[in-house]
């Protein structure tokens, strides 16, 4: 309509007659040329843009229905029968099973360490990190999460029959079978998901809430949190987090240590899980009086179960470990019998911190798994508070009450003999 104007005026006008009928100057002429060839570029310019759009947009169309015909939306039918004496209203609920939703465990660990007139607290939240991919979109509905774990059955695994025989000579592979090796390999280990149901949709308008705290209903095999308010979750989305419960408890902190591999102390809490629903393992972010110090995992935990959470490096809390001796040598009566191992290490412990704090150090015996080799501490060892703690052998424990600025010595000496025949090494168990 634009280049249309401008041609019309162009023809029509009478540029070269003023008012009176005299001509114009040249001037002007040019002035009115100049404006015709502006609006009519200008239109054309407009018309090649739009062009350009409408043939992406046409593409884009294409694409879409090559896409749509390739693969046709998934619909689910379901056909009810009724038969009714009369006529009447009736309103059905259908209730159905969806692959790929799934959520995970997650939590927020907030450690207040106190102060010497305030006792520690932890504040551990539950979230539940949600996704789905079930080909439908989630608009506006009520969610719920439950502990039931559907990946592992309804039934215990079935055992076979364990053979003790002699090792079988491996086969050669057989010709046409060298695909095999670029098969993937089979799954060992399934992710236990909790279920996960969408309870009801609705096309209430959405409104923004501020971050509440689900409802548990509690079973007595599983729990269920309701989710407070509606929630909008894409088939493609990703991941959203949402906060299923809360709770603060009373927390014992302790400094934990191995300076057989890092000298670091590591602030340590532990606490009583109290409550009702058991701790799903999962992942946790650790805050340490309002500072993010790292992330962590929790295991599974039932109620009255203690649960213990890394912290982060403490750094007043100073540890040396030294070589005091290591000598490799032959012992035996005139004649060399054995060949020995014996090692002496000692490591010291400063408390920096003004109040007192409970220290546990953690070092390695070695294990003889032959009658011919003799593993044993030396008399020069502090006596160690525990033995094989996670029921690892070997690992012993020396736990105490550092006071304030304590400086502490643990010493710990071994011994290991066996045949001179022979060859030993200490190595990682298996």
């Amino acid at each position: 309509a634009r280049r249309k104007f401008a041609e019309h005026f162009a023809e029509a006008a009478p540029v070269g007659i003023g008012e009176k009928g005299e001509a114009r100057p040249i001037a002007e002429w040019r002035t009115a040329f100049a404006a015709v060839g502006e609006e009519i570029a200008s239109a054309d310019t407009a018309i090649r843009d739009a062009t350009r759009k409408l043939r992406e947009i046409d593409r884009q169309i294409a694409q879409l229905e090559a896409e749509r015909k390739a693969k046709p939306a998934s619909k689910l039918e379901v056909r009810m029968d009724i038969a009714a004496p009369a006529a009447t209203k009736a309103t059905l609920r259908v209730t159905y099973n969806v692959r790929n939703a799934r959520w995970m465990p997650l939590y927020d660990a907030r450690l207040d360490t106190g102060a010497k007139d305030r006792k520690a607290q932890l504040e551990l939240v539950r979230r539940a990190e949600i996704t789905q991919s079930t080909g439908e979109d989630w608009s506006n509905v009520t969610l719920g999460v439950s502990t039931v774990r559907i990946s592992r059955g309804g039934s215990a695994p079935e055992l076979g029959s364990l053979v003790a025989q002699y090792p079988q000579p491996q086969r050669p592979m057989a010709l046409g079978t060298a695909s095999d090796l670029a098969r993937p390999a089979p799954m060992t280990r399934q992710a236990q998901s909790p279920a996960m149901a969408k309870v009801a949709e609705s096309a209430e308008p959405r409104e923004r809430a501020d971050e509440q705290q689900a409802v548990a209903e509690i079973g007595d095999f599983q729990a269920t949190f309701r989710i407070p308010g509606r929630v909008s979750l894409g088939a493609a989305e990703g991941a959203k987090s949402l906060r299923i419960a809360a709770m603060t408890v009373p927390a014992d902190l302790a400094v934990r240590a191995a300076p057989v591999l890092d000298p670091t102390a590591f602030l340590e809490a532990s606490f009583k899980q109290t409550d009702d629903t058991t701790l799903l393992p999962g992942k946790v972010a650790i805050y340490r009086d309002g500072v993010f110090v790292g992330r962590g995992k929790i295991s599974a935990s039932a109620k009255d179960d203690i649960v213990r959470l890394g912290f982060g490096a403490d750094d007043k809390v100073r540890i040396e470990r030294a070589v005091l001796k290591r000598n490799e040598g032959s012992a035996g009566l005139l004649v060399t019998t054995s060949k020995t191992d014996e090692r002496s290490f000692k490591t010291t412990i400063r408390n920096g911190h003004d109040f007192p704090i409970k220290v546990a150090i953690e070092d390695q015996l070695p294990v003889s798994e032959s009658e011919d080799i003799v593993v044993e501490m030396l008399p020069a060892t502090t006596p160690p508070t525990a033995k094989d703690i996670r029921d690892k052998r070997g690992v012993l424990e020396w736990s105490f009450d550092a006071k304030a600025g304590e400086v502490k010595d643990i010493n710990f000496a071994w011994r290991i003999r066996w045949p001179k025949d022979k060859g030993m090494v200490i190595v990682p168990a298996g």
